[in-house]
């Protein structure tokens, strides 16, 4: 066993707000990319359910990556990272992710796929993004004399 499968998640095991994570999974269904309107602005994605022998996930794929993935293909997903959605865990993955096509024996068969999915604890809530200013001037309140 190499290194690198020594790193590889099951999609059972997956938590919202894991980091470079790795999968090998089947690809269940893939939607054709489109544009959606973000804070950041315009974004492209395409959404897909993947899978493997513990379950199944759906995947947001940003940017170069919306649209680079087939229905029943086996891929390696690298670099990608979790969040959450209406209580499920979803996988995404962007610029910084890899996407390799394994070989047809090293995913299970989309039959082999159970149903369930990983599902993110009730009071989970994603990290706050600094904005990167200082506030403590502006939020705080000093008493007048």
């Amino acid at each position: 066993m190499s290194e690198q499968e020594n790193h590889v998640t099951k999609v059972s095991d997956l938590k919202p707000g894991m980091d470079n994570v790795s999968v090998r999974v089947r690809v269940l269904e893939a939607e054709p990319p489109k544009t959606v309107n973000t804070r950041k602005g315009p974004r492209t994605i395409s959404e897909a359910v993947v899978g493997d022998d513990t379950g199944r996930v759906r995947l947001t794929l940003w940017g170069h990556a919306a649209g680079n993935i087939e229905p029943g293909s086996a891929v390696e997903i690298n670099g990608a990272w979790t969040t959450a959605y209406r209580g499920q865990v979803v996988l995404n993955v962007g610029s910084r992710g890899e996407i390799k096509t394994l070989d047809d024996s090293e995913a299970p068969r989309e039959d082999e796929v159970p149903e369930n999915t990983p599902r993110a604890p009730p009071d989970w809530r994603p990290p706050r993004r600094s904005s990167g200013g200082f506030r403590g001037f502006r939020t705080r309140r000093y008493p007048r004399y």
